[in-house]
């Protein structure tokens, strides 16, 4: 049985798409995943399953449209994708509190990307790879132009971002 992270796009953010982390973990248990944890309230999972990686994003997608009633985005990853991830920092100097991780749950156009990485925003840095956006957002994520929606909107794939310390954690969550 092989230990998978998985982040939920967008539940319980301005009282939109709530999902109770009991309810998610009795759901997916129900469709046979193990040891199901979470990690505060905005779907952070660690899994354990027997089943195809290639099949588990959408088993739990068509899980919480059926329980829930409504679609989620799930990007599915492992424990060494975000080690590699973290190593991968492209900002050096930048204070941790500031480092946050679009990952992308498509991989997006080449020429999309390129032209994405013409943008520039003051007070903010991002890097591109192929499954993430890094980003150094300088004043805070809050304050930052550069964030989930606008990164969906220019690179025309779902996507969803974490901040250094829950990748730490979930990390953490599967040792």
């Amino acid at each position: 049985m092989k230990s998978y992270i998985c982040f939920l796009r967008g539940i319980n953010v301005s009282g939109r798409k709530k999902i109770k982390m009991a309810e998610l973990k009795e759901t997916l248990g129900k469709r046979g995943f193990d040891n199901v944890k979470t990690y505060i309230q905005s779907g952070n999972l660690v899994i354990k399953s027997k089943k195809p990686f290639k099949e588990l994003q959408s088993i739990i997608e068509k899980s919480i449209k059926q329980d829930f009633g409504f679609d989620v985005p799930v990007l599915l990853t492992t424990k060494v994708t975000l080690v590699n991830i973290l190593e991968g920092i492209p900002f050096k100097n930048a204070d941790e509190k500031n480092l946050y991780f679009t990952f992308l749950i498509d991989e997006p156009d080449k020429f999309l990307v390129n032209d994405f990485k013409e943008l520039q925003f003051i007070n903010e840095e991002f890097f591109v790879t192929e499954n993430c956006v890094y980003l150094n957002c300088k004043k805070g994520a809050g304050r930052a132009k550069l964030n989930n929606n606008l990164i969906e909107k220019k690179l025309k794939v779902n996507a969803t971002t974490r901040n250094l310390n829950t990748l730490k954690k979930m990390i953490e969550m599967t040792s």
